[in-house]
This record gives C-alpha cells, sequence and structure tokens, in this order.
C-alpha cells in the first residue's frame, strides 16, 4: 500500500510494523496526549512506534477545504512535529511515520492486524470528565484486531499511573484477552490491578437468603479468573473487587486512582460494532480506556 510524506513516496513493509505501537493523528490538539501515550508505551515495552495520518482524513470545515498539495504539506507537518517531540522524549525508541492517501479509519483497522497496540486521541468535555469519540474513532474501535487506549485531549499523564482497573465479566477462554492486556499493562508499567466484578443485586425477597452464598460464588468466578494471571506475573499487585451494582457505574466509580480503564468488546457484533456498555464507559471515563476484542 502506498502511502506519501512530504513529496516523497513510501512504501511500508507489513512485516516491519509487526508488534509496534500504532498511533492514529488527524494533526489537531487531541492527537498530542495520544502520542505522549504512545511513545511512552512504545519505551516502556521496547517496541517500535509508528505514527499514522490520513491526508484524505483531515477535520477541515466543509466550506474551506484546502487543495490536496496543501493537506498533504499539512500532514507531513504534522507527523514532523509528532516525531519530533517523540525522539525528543525517547531517543531511544524505533519511529517510523506515515501518510496515507485512503479513510483512517480503514488504514488503522487494518493496521491492527499486526499492532501490539493502537493509540487514538479523543476530545475532552468542556464541563464532564470523558470523551467525545469522532465517527473515525468509532469505526476503528468497531474494527480493530489489537487493543484500543483512547486518550482525552487534556490528558496530562503518560502512563496507567498507579492503578490499571480491568472489568471482569466475562470468566475462562472468553475473558482471557481482557485480562492479558491488562496484567501485561499492569507489570510493564510496575502498576497495581485492580480486578472489578459487578454482581446484579438481589432484590426481590425470594433471593434475599441466597445473597451472601451468591457473593461467594461471584467471588469465587473472580478469584478463579484472575488466578491464572497471578501466576503468570507475580509481580503485579493485585486487589479484587466484587461490587453489587450494574456493570458501568460500578466500573467508572473504581476508577478514582485509576490511569487505565481495561474493558472488552465482542467482535462481529451487528448491527452495532459496539455495545451500550462500551460506549457508556468510553463517554464517561475520567481515564484513559482500553477497548480489548474478545476473541472467544
Amino acid at each position: 500500500m502506498q502511502a506519501h510524506i512530504g513529496d516523497q513516496l513510501v512504501v511500508p513493509c507489513p512485516a516491519a510494523l509487526g508488534g509496534s505501537v500504532l498511533v492514529g493523528l488527524d494533526g489537531t490538539g487531541n492527537s498530542v496526549p495520544a502520542v505522549r501515550w504512545g511513545a511512552e508505551e512504545a519505551a516502556v515495552r521496547g517496541l517500535p512506534l509508528h505514527l499514522l495520518h490520513s491526508w484524505v482524513s483531515q477535520p477541515w470545515p466543509a466550506s474551506c477545504v484546502p487543495a490536496e498539495a496543501e493537506r498533504r504539506g499539512y500532514g507531513a507537518e504534522a507527523l514532523g512535529r509528532a516525531e519530533a517531540m517523540v525522539r525528543d522524549r525517547h531517543p531511544g525508541i524505533a519511529v517510523t511515520a506515515e501518510q496515507v492517501d485512503e479513510e483512517a479509519a480503514d488504514a488503522l483497522a487494518e493496521r491492527s492486524g499486526t499492532a501490539t497496540v493502537l493509540v487514538l486521541g479523543s476530545r475532552g468535555h468542556e464541563r464532564v470528565s470523558g470523551f467525545l469519540l469522532g465517527s473515525v474513532s468509532l469505526r476503528v474501535l468497531g474494527r480493530a484486531e489489537c487493543p484500543v487506549v483512547t486518550v482525552r485531549e487534556e490528558e496530562s499523564s503518560v502512563g496507567p499511573g498507579p492503578e490499571v482497573v480491568v472489568g471482569v465479566q466475562e470468566t475462562g477462554a472468553e475473558g482471557d484477552a481482557v485480562l492479558d492486556y491488562a496484567f501485561t499493562t499492569a507489570s510493564a508499567h510496575r502498576a497495581d490491578l485492580r480486578a472489578v466484578r459487578a454482581r446484579a443485586p438481589r432484590t426481590d425477597a425470594a433471593h434475599a437468603l441466597d445473597t451472601s452464598e451468591g457473593a461467594a460464588d461471584e467471588g469465587e468466578l473472580l478469584s478463579a479468573s484472575v488466578a491464572p494471571w497471578r501466576e503468570k506475573f507475580p509481580d503485579v499487585e493485585v486487589i479484587e473487587q466484587l461490587v453489587d451494582g450494574r456493570a458501568v457505574p460500578v466500573l467508572l466509580a473504581a476508577c478514582s486512582r485509576a490511569g487505565l480503564l481495561v474493558i472488552g468488546r465482542r467482535v462481529r457484533r451487528a448491527p452495532m460494532p459496539l455495545g451500550p456498555s462500551v460506549l457508556a464507559v468510553l463517554h464517561h471515563s475520567r481515564c484513559p480506556v482500553a477497548v480489548v476484542p474478545r476473541i472467544a
């Protein structure tokens, strides 16, 4: 697939992008935290960083779209600034930049198949701490084959901080990809991991006596889900948390100290690629969110 950096034609080698941290940037301010986050992730994990910009998907108002040459020039400048920032902060990591002449969502979704993680920027709310996701981000989130981290425009941190929160609603093989990513990230950044499971509250009298027994069963499911990963990552301090309530508010409430919230999404979901719970978490989360495709 052909790509352009300024006037230079580049034909990227897919094998060269394998295992990279992929960052999609549109050249606006909301790209800067995503680039910083992606660079830190690449540095901590010892991975290459690949910056991608689509000149055909630039966010110009419909009334004043520049000519193609100007848009290519704008893209080249945006990539140049991002690459310079990365090299200044992390001179030791391998960085590549690519400008494509295809839709950003298509290019990012395709390259996600060989990436370790994809990082996207998001405009933050003015008064509500959360995300405003554009159509590109939503389309990529629904199609990406690797975990996707969304980072707010006003985000100042460059990593998951002292604690990673992971939602543990699926047990067994269905939840493995989510836990794998959460534990790997916590270990790489030397962060604690809070494994949170929401339990539907018992409200009817017929089940009132079963509350403690049900809580024990749910607690055992949570512990059993986390146990193999505790063994695989003995360096990670794990806090198991079982909370009565619906999954979305439980997860959001658990993120008071977190620098990253990790959730899963079903693949091949129709007609909506992202379920309402995923969308609600993305919209209201106070910290960056990693959405991991569940392959089981």
